[in-house]
């Protein structure tokens, strides 16, 4: 029996299980072929299947007249890039847009349009480079974060809208934004030159912290890698890398439907870490931003010592590593989050409302070896008083090492009730034992 002969519900599964392009090939065939291959039930389908599209939008975001005509539009709009490669960058982005207009609107409200690709190709004709293919795909579908004023390094507008984050210690804030091509341009020209690391290889700066801690994301675009400044990044160019190496395919392989710069495995992570509550969004006083202490176990220690619980983690600070220093070759900040839980603190089987920090013991450790023995009085020169039902009381610290891995544990000396009104004699709170670890991915 020849395909002609089949019903029209059969014709509609054999198209479905040839796909868009075979489709578009048998719709050639014939009249009634034509009629099949071009029903709109069919490239629903489609647009759902490669693009994850419920309505008929096209790439910039216009509605059109036919889930087929909305996929001709990505197709062509596309069709200089190996089509596997732009349905990852789009599930990527896809991503972290459904998690930023669910937790943090006001920050999604900062992504640009995509860039078209005449200004992509001015861009590198500008800086004299060729980016990588999922970088270039990365911008198409949106070019970086909206800043309120032209200089980045000095704006505090929105400073805590970035896209990646970040964390805060003592007087050292960051929060680091995906660059618009205008700000790639004007902070590659005056800090990639200024450096003068521009002849080594083709670097560009495509994220950073607009704080008085300057975090700067460089791309290299000869090798696809994305390096972060160090401390002695102006002395000498000193960076880190921020994924691995082995990960990352020939940026130069136009032939390859499965390479993949650091940039787009750098989001991919990103958006994986903030998905699965990895990191989440940090509200203190209606300041909002990402927070990129780890919430998780085993990034994030949890102990309950009676009735206070103590979560604790460290992000590493890759902006004042020295990898020439002896004994402060890497730092990191730390978070420590206490609580009273709902039934208070329960000590010998007493029950107070309330309970007072007086005192903190720190153990440092690099590679098993201790380092650091702190003890001393309250926290950041403050002695918390604890309540059920209150928010966590949360403070951040730092400490360099010498090598990685470490660790920290501890514990906090409480009194019941309140120092001015102690119920009892001092207890013991643990602080479990988190990593200070240098990690795959740096953000």
């Amino acid at each position: 029996m020849g395909l002609e002969e089949v019903g029209d519900l059969a014709v509609h599964v054999i198209l479905v299980k040839l796909g868009p392009e075979d489709t578009a090939k048998v719709a050639c065939v014939n009249k009634r072929f034509r009629a099949s291959a071009s029903a709109d039930s069919l490239w629903s389908k489609f647009c759902f299947d490669d693009l994850r599209l419920s309505s008929p939008l096209d790439p910039l975001g216009d509605t059109a007249s036919s889930f087929k005509e909305a996929y001709q539009r990505w197709r062509e709009s596309f069709g200089m890039y190996p089509w596997p490669l732009v349905q990852r960058v789009k599930r990527c982005w896809d991503q972290l847009r459904s998690w930023l207009a669910t937790n943090f609107p006001e920050a999604k409200a900062t992504l640009r349009k995509g860039a078209s690709e005449d200004e992509i190709e001015e861009v590198e004709k500008f800086l004299d480079v060729k980016l990588p293919l999922p970088t270039r795909i990365l911008y198409r579908f949106c070019d970086g974060q909206e800043f309120k004023e032209d200089n980045l390094s000095r704006s505090s507008n929105g400073c805590s809208l970035g896209l990646i984050g970040g964390y805060a210690f003592y007087e050292h804030w960051v929060n680091v934004y995906l660059l618009p091509l205008s700000q790639v341009v004007l902070e590659t020209r005056t800090i990639v030159h200024h450096l003068g690391i521009s002849g080594r290889s083709k670097y560009i700066i495509v994220a950073a912290s607009p704080t008085f801690s300057e975090k700067l994301f460089f791309l290299n675009c000869e090798n696809g890698q994305l390096h972060v400044g160090t401390r002695k990044l102006q002395a000498d160019g000193q960076m880190i890398q921020c994924v691995p190496s082995g990960m990352i395919s020939s940026v130069h392989d136009l032939n390859s439907d499965g390479q993949q710069d650091a940039m787009l495995l750098w989001l991919e992570e990103h958006g994986r870490r903030l998905q699965n509550g990895i990191i989440k969004l940090h509200d203190e006083k209606n300041f909002r931003s990402i927070s990129q202490f780890p919430e998780e176990s085993p990034l994030c220690s949890t102990a309950v010592t009676n009735g206070v619980k103590v979560r604790a983690s460290a992000v590493f600070v890759p902006e004042l590593a020295d990898l020439q220093h002896r004994s402060e070759k890497y730092w990191f900040t730390y978070s420590i989050r206490m609580s009273l839980l709902p039934e208070g603190c329960i000590i010998n089987g007493m029950y107070f409302s309330s309970c007072q920090l007086l005192r903190r013991h720190w153990i440092i450790r690099a590679n098993d070896t201790v380092v650091s023995d702190v003890n001393g009085e309250a926290v950041i020169g403050k002695f918390p008083l604890l309540r059920p039902g209150q928010k966590e009381f949360v403070y951040e610290s730092c400490t360099p090492l010498p090598t990685s891995p470490g660790s920290v544990e501890g514990s906090f000396l409480f009194v019941p009730g309140r120092m001015a009104d102690p119920k009892g004699g001092p207890f013991e709170v643990e602080v479990a034992r988190f990593p200070l670890t240098l990690p795959d991915y740096i953000f």
